[in-house]
């Protein structure tokens, strides 16, 4: 797979809180192993809003920060107006906590199931393919 990341995003990382900085590369090694999982030959890693962003031509745009208002919790953030977050919602019920429809929160000392969350991670990597499928096709 090639990784296309703009170097914007290393000092993004760079500049995230000593206790969050582990967090935040967990996630995004997350990322990076699913898509190769998936067989997905190029994944473009920026900035969108400020925030680490991760899109490929067949999926939706995947988002993660942590946010000093908030600074017990960092996040993976979703379009709002896809199915995503309603299916994760559906299939997952309450083993992670949202932030409507936009967003799953992850609180700092919280262990991530990481099966569930790759399951995520490749629904949104992958959405325009499975955006038709009931529940985007998560079991």
């Amino acid at each position: 797979m090639k990784l296309n990341s703009d170097l914007k995003v290393a000092d993004k990382f760079a500049h995230y809180p000593e206790v969050v900085q582990p967090k935040m590369e967990y996630l995004r090694k997350l990322v990076i192993e699913t898509a190769e999982e998936l067989g997905i030959e190029q994944l473009e890693e920026t900035l969108k809003w400020g925030e680490p962003s991760y899109l490929n031509k067949k999926g939706s745009t995947l988002r993660m920060d942590w946010k000093a208002k908030n600074p017990n919790q960092y996040a993976l953030y979703f379009k709002c107006t896809s199915k995503l977050v309603p299916s994760f919602k559906a299939v997952f019920g309450d083993l992670f906590e949202y932030e409507n429809n936009r967003a799953i929160l992850f609180q700092i000392n919280q262990e991530i199931p990481i099966r569930e969350v790759k399951q995520c991670i490749a629904a949104t990597l992958q959405y325009h393919k499975v955006k038709e499928k009931a529940n985007l096709g998560l079991l």
